[in-house]
């Protein structure tokens, strides 16, 4: 017969254990299994959100750089046609053309102007005849005056001086004289409302917003634009955020705002050539709202369903307990004398074989005790089967007193014999034993006024003088048999 695995033991004796083991590791490879794909969902919902920022980040940029590219050919075309001789004789009208190319110039976005050496308007894409006002205060004015090389210069925000222009960025061009001198300026005005129109147009969330920056960290635009919100012009050159965008260029990345210490995803990048930045600032909270309500909604599901299995398996280790106690208790009766409570015949077969096989393996002695009881015949004829049982209880109680190691067993043999099994005891331990067990069962109270007490007589059998278990059962039977024939009421070792 194929011995059963440790595994299988182990599950045979704490079934419930293993029922509990097992669902708790079932519970936990869920959990890890239902975190795992909350994690992947909730980087998916981060990935498509930094693309989305990214695609708005281009379109922005696209359309600032045809912006520029409009307004840069309107001032090299201006700069080009003021170095003509002829622009004197040209009639009014067809030089404000020549000088203005209304292909390049769109009102809407702003105006051209060109400015003499000292800063004064001399010719206006607005009207022909050129508004009043002087520009050579301004930084844009002074930067060219003494930087013949800056080309294209895009300046800071400013308020406008002519017209409704409002806010505006302006874009430059130095006007060289024929040998190189300062002659003045070609400059257009782009208004910042523009591209608050185009923001607006774009719907990234509530509590989001779009923003154009130039890269000394001026605010040019933001959209959607809240009366708490900085100001155009706002300065963010010191704050982390604006110099990590400074010096990454373009990307992506988490972080609170340094003004609502909200977390944002920000996405940003430079556009190329331009000291401007744009930056796409979504709010953590807008973009995982949809990705928090179902992680909120599965985290409950997989909670309750966690929560079952583990009261179905508590319910079901409750049956398993149950049933094992019912089992044992099976067992037990099984095993069980039903008349003294003693072991029955087969649990001593079962237990004479096992300490046998041992004392062999373990070069041990076995000692077997036979207890009969003397006169139990007359006695029961006296007393009837009633008073025959109650003696055989009284005796199987008495002998299951005197024994006192836990490797012991006391059985019932069959009618009135008993048999009492010694592991690792010599013949002196259970002449020992056996006489405790015989002085005993004498001192028991008479039954019923009966004038003779209940004795036994005991016979020795012992493992030392015999080659196999039934030598030595029949050897204690035979100092059981000397032993009423010597007058009952004693003990009987093996024959020398």
């Amino acid at each position: 017969m194929t011995p059963r695995s440790p595994r299988f033991a182990l599950y045979k004796s704490h079934p419930e254990l293993i029922l509990n083991l097992g669902s708790c590791l079932a519970v936990l490879a869920i959990v890890a299994i239902v975190s795992y794909l909350l994690a992947r969902e909730r980087e998916s919902v981060e990935l498509s959100a930094i693309r989305s920022s990214n695609n708005i980040v281009q379109l922005i940029e696209s359309d600032i750089l045809r912006n520029v590219e409009l307004y840069d050919q309107s001032l090299q075309g201006l700069t080009w046609a003021v170095g003509r001789k002829e622009l004197p004789e040209i009639p009014g009208p067809v030089r404000q053309r020549l000088l203005f190319n209304e292909a390049f110039v769109d009102r809407k976005r702003g105006d051209v102007l060109w400015l003499d050496k000292q800063g004064n308007v001399v010719g206006d894409s607005i009207s022909s005849v050129p508004r009043k006002a002087n520009f050579g205060d301004t930084g844009v004015f002074q930067a060219h005056l003494r930087n013949a090389n800056l080309g294209l210069l895009v300046g800071p925000p400013f308020k406008a001086k002519l017209g409704d222009l409002d806010w505006c960025i302006s874009f430059s061009r130095r006007i060289s004289g024929p040998n190189g001198e300062f002659a003045g300026l070609a400059v257009g005005a782009l208004r910042l409302s523009y591209f608050s129109d185009l923001f607006r147009r774009l719907d990234i969330g509530d509590d989001s917003n779009i923003s154009l920056f130039n890269t000394d960290g001026q605010l040019l635009v933001r959209q959607p634009s809240r009366p708490q919100d900085p100001l155009i012009g706002t300065n963010y050159a010191n704050r982390a955020n604006f110099k990590r965008i400074l010096n990454e260029q373009g990307g992506s990345f988490t972080a609170r705002s340094g003004s609502s210490a909200k977390l944002r995803m920000y996405t940003f990048a430079r556009v190329p050539k331009l000291p401007l930045i744009v930056l796409v600032a979504h709010s953590a909270d807008e973009v995982f709202q949809s990705w928090r309500r179902t992680a909120i909604l599965v985290s409950v599901a997989t909670g309750v369903l966690c929560v079952g299995i583990l009261w179905l398996t508590l319910l079901l280790g409750r049956e398993l307990r149950r049933r094992q106690e019912a089992e044992h208790g099976l067992a037990a009766l099984a095993a069980t004398d039903s008349l003294t409570g003693l072991a029955n015949r087969r649990r001593l077969d079962q237990v004479l074989r096992q300490e046998w096989a041992r004392a062999q393996r373990n070069r041990k002695p076995l000692a077997v005790l036979m207890v009969d009881v003397d006169h139990f015949k007359a006695f029961n004829q006296r007393h009837g089967h009633a008073g025959g049982d109650h003696a055989l209880r009284e005796v199987a109680r008495t002998i299951e007193a005197c024994i006192r190691r836990p490797a012991d067993l006391a059985a019932r043999y069959g009618g009135e014999e008993f048999q009492v099994v010694l592991p690792e005891t010599d013949l002196a331990g259970a002449q020992l034993l056996a006489e405790r067990i015989r002085a005993s069962v004498e001192a028991l109270a008479p039954f019923a006024d009966d004038a003779h007490s209940v004795t036994v007589s005991i016979g020795i059998g012992l493992s030392g003088t015999q080659h196999d278990l039934a030598g030595v059962l029949g050897a204690a039977d035979e100092a059981l048999y000397r032993a009423k024939a010597k007058g009952r009421n004693r003990v009987e070792g093996p024959a020398d």
